[in-house]
């Protein structure tokens, strides 16, 4: 009789696994197929004048001229402190070292991740600039979503 019971439950147990598994699947899909901009700002522990201006004049830029898609979702800011050991695995995706900025436009699933390190290291202490060029960048992206 234990016998039985065991193989029944060992049973059921294997039979409502799979239902499971699916469900969660399923939620993550419908999570990961909404078409969005992430913003990244990497950035070290120890950070100079221009690192620190390249987050501020980011979340000025975002703040300003994309507000309501920051609170539905089509758009998302994040700072990561690569130095961090919980943030290695990501800084390494993205190939980020110090600070780096990214833009991450997600379609259909599909990732493409845009380099703005450069531009931004360039216009970083130039908030007029830094914050009409990003805009630019950011439009041109939404309009493909």
């Amino acid at each position: 009789m234990k016998n039985f019971i065991v193989l029944l439950i060992v049973t059921l147990s294997l039979m409502f696994t799979p239902l499971i598994g699916n469900a969660q699947d399923k939620n993550t899909v419908a999570n990961e197929s909404v078409n969005r901009i992430e913003v990244i700002d990497f950035h070290s522990t120890n950070r100079c004048f221009t690192c620190n201006a390249i987050e501020a004049n980011t979340k000025y830029t975002l703040e300003t001229y994309f507000n309501d898609e920051l609170e539905s979702g089509k758009i998302t800011f994040q700072t990561i402190n690569i130095d961090e050991e919980i943030n290695q695995e990501l800084a390494e995706y993205y190939e980020a070292s110090g600070t780096s900025l990214f833009l991450n436009v997600i379609i259909s699933e599909k990732e493409t991740h845009i380099n703005l390190t450069n531009f931004a290291f360039m216009n970083g202490r130039k908030q007029k600039e830094f914050s009409e060029k990003l805009k630019t960048k950011i439009n041109t992206e939404l309009n493909k979503l």
